[in-house]
């Protein structure tokens, strides 16, 4: 049953991330996320990077009252978002933004669509207006550029 709260939290984490990234990062805490969109910052972390901090507390909460056999399934929620951070990491800073240069020339049309996605959501600088606030499922026509171009 564990793994299933699992799964269930670590898909649910998309939509929750799509209205957290639209709603709070390009709304009322712009502030912080501001510099990654206009490169305004200084050296190699960004008041963007606090989201991580800032999304990772109720996690970390999860999971100590999941430790508790009354509230068992907390933990497992909590692992689910902690996997979800992970996963945002490693696609977001890592393979799209190339902090660490890994999977530079893939040819993986899964991710060329999550990549061409984000940079459409970078080509605008400011607060608004904005697309492609997904991250693992981006629009279907991202992919379809290169899951069609991989059939040639």
């Amino acid at each position: 049953m564990g793994y299933l709260i699992l799964l269930i939290t670590f898909l649910l984490m998309e939509p929750i991330t799509w209205l957290t990234h639209k709603y709070v990062m390009h709304g009322f805490l712009w502030s912080l996320h501001k510099d990654h969109h206009d490169h305004s910052h200084d050296g190699a972390f960004e008041r963007n990077d606090l989201f991580f901090i800032i999304f990772a507390i109720p996690a970390i909460f999860l999971i100590y009252k999941g430790m508790e056999p009354e509230t068992w399934y907390l933990l497992w929620i909590g692992i689910g978002i902690t996997l979800y951070g992970m996963a945002y990491f490693f696609v977001h800073d890592i393979f799209i933004h190339q902090r660490i240069s890994l999977l530079r020339n893939t040819k993986n049309p899964y991710l060329l669509g999550i990549r061409r996605a984000h940079k459409q959501h970078h080509k605008h600088v400011g607060k608004f207006p904005g697309e492609c606030f997904g991250f693992l499922w981006v629009p279907i026509k991202y992919f379809k550029m290169y899951f069609n171009a991989t059939k040639r």
